[in-house]
């Protein structure tokens, strides 16, 4: 049975094999992942497509073209040195093969100093995640228990001993020649994220506008809900779902961020498809919320939580990245405060959210600490103008410090 690399979309002709999941001559399982493949929008798992022993003919780091036959799965056939249980005797168990591991996780558990083996894995398949690293690397340093079988961090080196006179210190040896540079060829995610920079920047005329926005009618509202909104939809309420729904609003009241330009035309959508960026291992991907208008609270939720998780197993989809017409990125997550969003051509809108921070405003003449956020409006400044760039960022501001109506509308 012949591997080939799948179409993906029209637009898509060829593409990367990232990593073989296994190895040459390895048995396989229906189903099982065996191969990541990567195009200039999306990663994706290649699944083995019956039982049998893999052969693989194009190496890892190769680009092929869209159809091309990357390796052969010989049904039926028991991998080399295999054999049979005596008949009399039944056939032990085998044990639990591991999960094969990307490259980014190997490297970070590398720099973390962590053996993934040890780590339980939450990706699919029980993969562990670079997620996973992070969190087992924080409880180790907050001091607490890490999984049975890892091991414990380093103990503290003693103290170096005092260095001996100079006439009687040995001849040190010659430090060995490192590569202080190294060189590898942009993935083709990379490469399609480097050419979108570069077109916003050329071909549109973009300019930002600031706010900042007082978070803290939402910073209670999800403290008083959030546990019966988590048990009720099984899933958290985080404050994406409030910019969304604000967004929405204030898209409403100003359609021309909504629009778009092309050629001489200006296109308005009758419909809001927000975009959500999404940080990934490769890239930041921006998959689209369809009729954002029509989605209630827990659906916003849920539909952003199944984005992370395609992201994490390469599950995303060419369908799920088209069709945006307004985009939402949260640089906060990072801990950003302040930024410029780029447009994700051909929106003409992109809203930035930042971290949330607590700060002395002016509040009735007296000075109090609140939870606010700074807010980035990047917008093409040749179909949209400052008046209706700032009054749709008001606009935002308005509803996320009143959230109780955007609850009202759904």
């Amino acid at each position: 049975m012949e591997i080939k690399v799948p179409s993906v979309g029209e637009s898509v002709f060829e593409a990367l094999v990232a990593t073989w999941l296994r190895q040459d001559g390895d048995a396989v399982r229906k189903d099982e992942p065996i191969c990541e493949i990567e195009t200039d929008k999306i990663t994706m798992e290649l699944n083995a497509e019956a039982d049998g022993v893999l052969s693989i003919a194009v190496p890892a780091g190769t680009t092929v073209k869209i159809g091309t036959v990357i390796g052969t799965i010989r049904e039926g056939a028991a991998a080399p040195g295999a054999e049979p249980p005596a008949p009399a005797q039944a056939a032990a168990p085998a044990p639990a093969a591991e999960p094969p591991l990307s490259p980014s996780v190997r490297k970070m558990a590398r720099e973390l100093g962590i053996s993934p083996e040890t780590v339980p894995g939450t990706g699919r398949g029980g993969r562990v995640t670079v997620d996973d690293l992070f969190s087992l690397a924080e409880k180790r340093e907050q001091g607490a228990p890490t999984p049975a079988g890892a091991p414990p961090p380093a103990a503290p080196q003693p103290p170096a001993q005092q260095p001996r006179p100079p006439a009687e210190q040995p001849r040190q040896a010659e430090p060995p020649v490192v590569d202080r540079t190294t060189r590898a060829p942009m993935t083709p995610i990379r490469k399609r994220i480097a050419e979108r920079l570069m077109a916003a920047r050329q071909q549109t005329a973009m300019l930002t506008t600031f706010n900042e926005a007082d978070l803290g009618r939402i910073v209670e509202l999800r403290a008083r809900h959030k546990e019966q909104f988590a048990k009720r939809h099984g899933v958290s309420l985080g404050f994406m779902s409030f910019f969304v729904k604000a967004c929405v609003e204030a898209l409403k009241a100003y359609p021309l961020v909504n629009a778009r330009i092309d050629g001489n035309d200006i296109v308005r959508h009758h419909y809001y498809n927000i975009g959500i960026a999404i940080g990934a291992d490769k890239g930041l991907v921006v998959p689209v919320l369809r009729d954002a208008d029509r989605l209630h609270f827990w659906e916003i939720e849920q539909a952003i939580a199944a984005f992370v998780e395609k992201i994490k197993t390469n599950r995303l989809e060419l369908s799920d990245l088209e069709g945006g017409t307004f985009s939402i990125t949260n640089g906060g997550v990072y801990g950003s405060l302040l930024s410029t969003p780029i447009l994700n051509p051909p929106q003409s809108g992109v809203l930035g959210m930042h971290a949330i921070q607590d700060r002395p405003v002016a509040r009735d003449g007296q000075v109090v600490i609140r939870p606010m956020m700074y807010l980035a409006l990047s917008y093409d400044h040749r179909i949209i103008d400052g008046r209706e760039a700032v009054g749709f960022l008001r606009t935002v501001k308005e509803y996320v410090e009143d959230p109780e109506e955007l609850f009202l509308e759904g």
